[in-house]
């Protein structure tokens, strides 16, 4: 192997290893956020949103996803990584469901638009499209478990939220441009 070839194949690894100890980190964010919880009556609030958000700014779009997709099979599998230490099919169909899926659109459409969203508005802007990403399959969700209409379920799936996950969007936003610096300069 030539010294160039040998070269290329160890920043090659090293990108990996980083990557791969970058999704762990964020698996590990996402499940203590997860954790901050604030009860409601059909399904809490908590951080793990915020989480998945700077997951998809900061790992590149491939990893994003693997990233999510394994928190939610730790949690599908039974491991209590899901809001108030859930886990387990039953969390997966519960009243969570549809937003457990929606984290993973939700990473979906910060990793593939994130190019797009340089400045901090943007970048809250981005983070408001993967909101709706996350409402979407979430109060559809709702409406088919409990027999409601939209309107009937909206005070219980999305209103709520609101006020904080607008605070996430713009928390990710200015977070993932300072880690955005740093993690450039661990290179």
């Amino acid at each position: 192997m030539s010294q160039e070839a040998f070269g290329t194949s160890r920043s090659l690894r090293r990108s990996q290893v980083r990557a791969m100890l970058l999704s762990a980190l964020m698996i590990a964010l996402t499940t203590v956020f997860s954790q901050i919880v604030i009860p409601m009556p059909l399904v809490p609030i908590n951080l793990g949103l915020l989480a998945v958000f700077l997951t998809g700014f900061l790992l590149p779009k491939r990893w994003a996803l693997i990233t999510v997709g394994l928190y939610l099979l730790m949690g599908a599998i039974g491991l209590p990584v899901f809001a108030n230490f859930r886990g387990g099919p039953q969390a997966l169909f519960g009243n969570t469901g549809g937003y457990l899926l929606g984290y993973f659109l939700s990473v979906a459409a910060i990793s593939l638009l994130r190019k797009r969203a340089r400045g901090f508005v943007r970048r809250a802007l981005l983070c408001g499209l993967a909101l709706l990403a996350c409402y979407v399959p979430g109060t559809l969700w709702l409406m088919f478990l409990t027999g409601r209409s939209l309107v009937q379920v909206l005070p219980f799936a999305i209103y709520p939220f609101i006020p904080g996950d607008i605070l996430k969007c713009l928390a990710a936003a200015f977070l993932s441009q300072r880690l955005d610096k740093v993690l450039g300069q661990l290179q």
